[in-house]
């Protein structure tokens, strides 16, 4: 049995209605106001398709995760972002000075439409942001603080804010500070937060969405869905933040026909990681205990 159209017609109309509003509104409303306006509107979405639509009826219930997840959300999703995104605007900006000293011009074509500027922007951070993903679940130091995404116990909405703080300013650190280093504007960087906020909703979100052959293009949900499986070799794949261009250049793109992901995710060797908010920003700096009580990385 195929699949309904509104699992074709989710993923772009979500995020095309987005960014659309995004390019219409910004030049009357500034870049904070549209990306909140437009942000908050497309989870208002989201949620309801995901009660329309879901992937799985049973990830639509709480699995004593809501009130954690609500945290990360308040301190990764609004704090974390509030307060680095600026440290990262600020050092790329240092490194802008220096390499249009060094090199006598801007690199960024700020002249392209920003749509275009936008489609340039994803394809070059994506680069930075795959191998910091790997690395976080390749290497444990990095992995005892990646590990907290990794331990919903289902997939929704909001996961798309479930990171340790430290986890999440390394991934803006590789993704703003050379967007600014080389000459992006603010009008593109508010433009590539919004496209970046959204697909991780939509990425994360417990809806029925399929993209077929653009699942070579976008890292989204039906790809995503394995990179949070409770088996190694399906999780240790489809890194891609946004675009998968990288997976598959770098032979880590993942997606088996005939099969539905797992329903049951999260660290298979971590089943006791602590589910309460603090506790898990607590972990990374107690890993050895965690380990000594028979954790492990997988």
């Amino acid at each position: 049995m195929g699949a309904p159209l509104s699992a074709w017609l989710v993923f772009p109309l979500v995020l095309g209605g987005a960014m659309g509003a995004g390019f219409a509104l910004m030049p009357h409303l500034g870049p904070p106001l549209t990306v909140a306006l437009c942000e908050g509107t497309a989870a208002i979405v989201i949620l309801v398709c995901e009660r329309r639509w879901p992937f799985r009826a049973e990830w639509n219930r709480s699995h004593g995760d809501l009130r954690t997840d609500i945290l990360h959300v308040l301190v990764s999703g609004i704090g974390v972002t509030n307060l680095v995104k600026p440290l990262a605007t600020a050092a790329g900006v240092a490194l802008a000075g220096w390499l249009s000293g060094l090199l006598g011009a801007g690199l960024w074509p700020g002249q392209w439409p920003l749509p275009a500027q936008l489609a340039l922007a994803l394809v070059a951070v994506e680069l930075p942001q795959y191998w910091l993903h790997r690395w976080q679940h390749e290497h444990d130091f990095l992995w005892r603080f990646h590990a907290v995404h990794h331990s919903a116990p289902r997939l929704y909405w909001l996961n798309a804010a479930r990171f340790h703080p430290v986890d999440l300013a390394l991934l803006y650190a590789v993704g703003y500070v050379p967007l600014v280093a080389v000459g992006a504007g603010a009008e593109l960087i508010a433009h590539f937060a919004l496209f970046d906020a959204v697909f991780g909703m939509l990425q994360h979100c417990n809806v029925e969405i399929r993209l077929g052959p653009l699942n070579r293009v976008f890292s989204m949900a039906e790809p995503h869905r394995w990179h949070h499986s409770r088996t190694l070799a399906e999780a240790n794949t489809n890194y891609g933040s946004n675009l998968i261009v990288w997976d598959l250049v770098f032979g880590t793109f993942f997606l088996p026909s005939g099969r539905r992901p797992p329903q049951n995710i999260g660290i298979s060797d971590m089943p006791d990681f602590p589910a309460g908010y603090l506790a898990q920003l607590a972990s990374p700096f107690s890993w050895k205990r965690l380990a000594r009580d028979g954790l492990a990385r997988p």
